[in-house]
C-alpha cells in the first residue's frame, strides 16, 4: 500500500521526500485525498509547475543558423517573429448596422440580431477589430412607424466595445442626425479595412476619389438566408479574389493551371501557342538523333571485335 500510493504520487509530479513525510505524519492507512491536501499545505509543487512558474530563458543563436529546440519555437513565437497570428494577417471589419439590421428585418423592422449574426461570423473567422456604427436615437424606445426588435442586443455590442453610435440630438423637437455613412467609410479607409454592406454609398463617392476607389474594392455585400449570414465567395466578381483573400491583408495566389490546347498534336503555332502541350514538355531527342537511332544496325560479334582492334 505504502510503494502504491509512493507511484501515484510520484506520477502526479511531487517528490518523494515530500510523500515520505506525509505518510509519516498521517499514516500508511490515509486516503489518497488527506495525502494531496497535506502536501499542497506544505507547499509541496509538482515538478511540471515548478518548471512552468521558472522564467523562460531565451538562448542566444548565431545570425543565419536556425535552431530546431523546442525552447528556441517558443523564444520565436513569444518575440512574434513567426507570424502565424491569424488576428494580425485579417482586415479590420466596419460594419453598417443600420443597413444590417433592415436587410434582417426585411426592411420593415430594424432588427438588431441581424446585426449579432454578423458580428459572429467575423469573429469565428477571428477578426478582432469589429465595429458596428449605428445612429444614437436607436437607444429611444421603439416606436409604430420605427419598429425596433431585440433592441437589448445593442447595449451588450456596446459593452463588448463593438457598437458605436454616431451622434444625433433634438432641436427644437427636430431630431438632428450626422450623417453615419461618412463615419463608415472614413473609419474603414483609415483602417485599411473591409465595409459590410449592401449600399454603394454613390454620394461618397463623388466626394472623394481615394474614397471611391476604396468603396469600389473593399465593399462586401452579403445576404441572409433563414437568419445565416453569407457573404458571396467572389466578393469582387467572377474573376476577382477569393473570400478568404478578400478578408486577408495577405493575399494567398493559386496555383497557375495551364489550359491544355484543345487542338493537341495537330496544333500549327508552334511555340506561339499561349496553350498548353504535354507533349512539348517532356525530355524529347533532337531529329538528327532520333534518324541515327533508327537507322543504326548492331554489328555481329566477329566484326565488333575486329573494328575494336583495327588501328585508329
Amino acid at each position: 500500500m505504502h510503494q502504491s500510493k509512493m507511484d501515484f504520487f510520484c506520477k502526479l509530479g511531487y517528490g518523494k521526500q515530500d510523500i515520505c513525510k506525509v505518510l509519516k505524519n498521517l499514516g500508511q492507512e490515509a486516503l489518497e485525498d488527506d495525502v494531496l491536501k497535506e502536501l499542497i499545505r506544505m507547499g509541496s509543487k509538482p515538478q511540471a509547475l515548478e518548471s512552468q512558474a521558472q522564467p523562460s530563458q531565451l538562448k542566444l543563436v548565431a545570425r543565419g543558423s536556425c535552431s530546431t529546440t523546442h525552447g528556441g519555437a517558443s523564444g520565436l513565437r513569444w518575440l512574434g517573429e513567426d507570424g502565424n497570428d491569424s488576428s494580425d494577417s485579417l482586415r479590420p471589419i466596419v460594419i453598417d448596422g443600420s443597413n444590417v439590421a433592415m436587410s434582417h428585418g426585411n426592411k420593415e423592422v430594424f432588427s438588431c440580431w441581424g446585426i449579432q449574426l454578423a458580428v459572429d461570423w467575423f469573429r469565428e473567422r477571428g477578426h478582432t477589430y469589429i465595429k458596428v456604427f449605428v445612429p444614437l436615437w436607436r437607444k429611444e424606445p421603439p416606436r409604430q412607424d420605427n419598429p425596433i426588435a431585440d433592441q437589448h442586443i445593442l447595449e451588450e455590442l456596446e459593452k463588448q466595445s463593438v457598437l458605436v453610435y454616431t451622434p444625433s440630438r433634438k432641436v427644437k423637437g427636430k431630431r438632428v442626425v450626422c450623417y453615419d455613412d461618412r463615419y463608415i467609410v472614413k473609419v474603414a479607409y483609415e483602417k485599411d479595412g473591409v465595409i459590410v454592406s449592401n449600399d454603394h454609398y454613390r454620394d461618397l463617392q463623388n466626394e472623394n476619389p481615394e474614397w471611391k476607389w476604396f468603396i469600389e474594392q473593399r465593399l462586401l455585400m452579403y445576404s441572409f438566408v433563414s437568419n445565416r449570414f453569407m457573404p458571396p465567395d467572389d466578393p469582387l466578381g467572377r474573376h476577382g479574389p477569393t473570400l478568404s483573400n478578400f478578408l486577408s491583408k495577405k493575399p494567398v495566389l493559386p496555383e497557375k493551371k495551364c489550359q491544355p490546347c484543345p487542338y493537341g498534336k495537330k496544333c500549327t503555332y508552334g511555340n506561339k501557342c499561349k496553350f498548353y502541350h504535354p507533349e512539348r514538355h517532356q525530355a524529347q531527342l533532337s531529329v538528327a538523333d532520333e534518324l541515327r537511332a533508327k537507322t543504326k544496325v548492331p554489328l555481329a560479334p566477329g566484326k565488333e571485335e575486329e573494328r575494336c582492334q583495327r588501328p585508329p
